[in-house]
């Protein structure tokens, strides 16, 4: 029974629980686990089973939607490297999911108020540990996407991590993929992504982006150049003529951003550039 829901019968009411029967099988039900304490002798109750943090199988009125065999999202409380992750799912007691079930890489593990999507498994020691949705699970509950989402921002949970990119589930339940080139940097599982829809697929599954619009981006580059400037003194041996890898190293985006961020302040006055170099126009020398 421990990891289920079971609709058991009173027989005998203590004083710190209720005992409860079902086909033999005797569990405790503490007071403070239970939502009625008026339940009398031969009443029937449906309790959730599981092991407390003393190891003593007990019940508790609060029905997760994580079970053995049934899929549902948990809360992210505390993380350990040597044991795994533990998951709130509305019981007493959190589920660990095991290290083992972890990614390799220690830094895209989920982080505390993360969401796992995990079903309860039972050991031989009748242990209860967290196990994560698989692929076809979230297709089992996913929605197909229509083509009047292309474009739009979309909420969504990371799910699965591969080299070539980050599945995610959306609050709407859409499935989507980001490819590598399409983050910025590689989100860590369980974590909640805003991303944008850059297709939408005849599978009514969506391609997504973790890059803002070019005018965003615009945006954020060309302030990034600005403080840049500011912080050597106005002047800088880059220009729309520099080597997009020395411009990579530097600052971290593309040779077609820099130039169309340095082009941008060039047309608000912003900046200048001669001989390669790249000077900044302090707001004073306009006046």
């Amino acid at each position: 029974m421990i990891g289920t829901a079971q609709m058991m019968t009173v027989i005998a009411k203590e004083e710190e629980y209720f005992m409860l029967e079902k086909r033999g099988v005797e569990v405790k039900l503490p007071l403070t686990n239970a939502s009625n304490l008026n339940l009398a002798v031969g009443d029937t109750e449906t309790v959730f089973i599981y092991r407390d943090y003393d190891h003593e199988v007990v019940a508790t009125t609060i029905i997760p939607n994580a079970q053995v065999g049934k899929f549902a999202w948990g809360t992210v409380t505390d993380v350990r490297k040597d044991l795994g992750v533990f998951v709130d799912i509305g019981i007493p007691k959190d589920v660990v999911v095991s290290m083992d079930d972890m990614p390799a890489l220690n830094h895209l593990w989920p982080k505390k108020n993360d969401r796992l999507m995990i079903m309860l498994r039972v050991d031989e020691k009748e242990r209860i540990w967290g196990v994560l949705g698989e692929e076809h699970d979230f297709k089992a509950i996913a929605t197909k996407a229509t083509q009047d989402m292309f474009n739009q921002n979309v909420t969504g949970t990371v799910y699965r991590l591969l080299k070539v990119g980050t599945f995610v589930i959306t609050e709407d339940g859409h499935i989507g993929f980001v490819h590598e080139t399409e983050r910025t940097s590689e989100p860590r599982l369980g974590q909640k992504l805003d991303a944008r829809v850059i297709a939408v697929k005849p599978d009514g599954t969506l391609n997504l982006s973790l890059r803002g619009r070019v005018h965003e981006v615009l945006g954020d580059d060309a302030e990034m150049i600005l403080t840049y400037l500011r912080s050597v003194g106005g002047k800088m041996a880059f220009s729309d003529k520099s080597d997009p890898d020395a411009i990579r190293a530097k600052f971290g985006v593309s040779k077609a951003q820099f130039k169309r961020a340095l082009g941008s302040l060039m047309k608000e006055r912003r900046i200048k550039q001669e001989d390669g170099f790249t000077y900044l126009i302090e707001e004073d020398s306009e006046k």
